[in-house]
């Protein structure tokens, strides 16, 4: 069978396409997006992937609508990974009026605006595969389906409603850092959601229990706590893990960059007191803004004024890297850094 390079967006709708595919595919490759420059950025990612790989591989594109110049930046990929002996198909199911125009000319790009993505890609795969699912799941597939088109009548509509909140308010594993392991967060929502789509009041009963859902998760056999030390236990173990890969340096001082991660102050703490070698800690969003944390070792808010026009405490501060070109790649964003650190030398 194909290699799977599933794209989707970064809600409940986009998560549950996912779960889908996951039913039918053994070799997966997920991405996730939001819109703009960060879909061509996903799609450059698989186009690569793919390249390096040799694989035949079928790439599926749900709830995001691609603009002509990315539908013609992926048709242009694909026929040159063919003229490379790589046997690739596309497939896109989406349901946002916004890709009218592009439906027209691709015949990839599937458009219907009367279901949602997770229900289109449902339908796709009983079509074109086989029925693998339990009645408790497609209960939950027409569950997101009545929140997401919001069908207020439908007996599913409140069970919809708290799952979006289950994906929108778990954002506690970075994807940006750690895309494997915030992907298996998202279906570990999704599966516990749907073991309690049968209960009594089950909109209620999972409302409930979202808190106990993520704790379950960052867990990882150790014992209760609160969900933010959990959540810093878990990632400090996987930035730890991956330091060497992580570590930049500035004036003698070493310190490790991460990205996007948004909200360092426990985490960082954490990483800090469980890793002695380290002097600071730096996270850098998107677009540029960056939050320092330290231990004492050294003035993170002086060090921020040099670098960033910003400023802080001794051993918290934050600023702007106004040069910074906006990636959604950690690698790109890590290069910008360190060549900022060494003319700041």
């Amino acid at each position: 069978m194909r290699n799977l390079y599933h794209l989707s967006h970064t809600d409940l709708d986009g998560y549950s396409c996912q779960y889908i595919s996951s039913k039918y595919f053994n070799t997966i490759k997920f991405y996730n997006s939001n819109y703009g420059n960060e879909i061509t950025a996903s799609l450059l990612s698989i186009v690569n992937s793919i390249s390096q790989s040799r694989s035949d591989s079928f790439i599926l594109i749900t709830d995001l609508n691609l603009n002509l110049t990315q539908c013609d930046f992926i048709n242009l990929e694909i026929q040159s990974l063919k003229e490379q002996g790589i046997d690739v198909n596309i497939q896109l199911l989406d349901h946002h009026k916004s890709g009218m125009e592009p439906s027209k000319l691709h015949s990839w790009y599937y458009l219907d605006n009367a279901r949602s993505a997770t229900k289109i890609t449902y339908d796709y795969f009983i079509e074109n595969y086989d029925n693998r699912f339990e009645p408790k799941e497609v209960k939950f597939i027409n569950a997101v389906n009545a929140a997401d088109i919001w069908l207020e009548k439908d007996k599913l509509f409140e069970f919809g409603k708290v799952g979006l909140n289950l994906i929108s308010g778990s954002r506690e594993i970075n994807r940006y850092m750690f895309e494997y392991e915030s992907n298996n967060y998202f279906m570990h929502m999704i599966t516990s959601a749907i073991s309690y789509i049968d209960k009594e009041n089950a909109h209620i009963a999972l409302d409930s229990a979202i808190h106990s859902i993520k704790k379950d998760f960052l867990r990882q056999n150790m014992g209760d706590d609160t969900l933010e030390n959990l959540k810093s236990y878990y990632i400090d173990k996987l930035l730890s893990a991956n330091k060497d890969n992580l570590l930049i340096e500035y004036r003698g001082h070493i310190g490790v960059l991460t990205f996007n991660i948004g909200s360092i102050s426990v985490v960082a703490n954490r990483f800090l007191k469980s890793n002695k070698d380290i002097d600071f800690f730096l996270d850098i969003g998107t677009r540029g803004g960056v939050s320092f944390r330290a231990n004492g070792a050294v003035d993170v808010a002086n060090m921020s004024k040099i670098l960033f026009n910003g400023g802080g405490h001794a051993n918290a501060a934050g600023g702007k890297f106004e040069e910074f070109e906006e990636t959604y790649d950690y690698k790109s964003a890590k290069e910008q850094i360190v060549e900022h650190l060494i003319l700041k030398q």
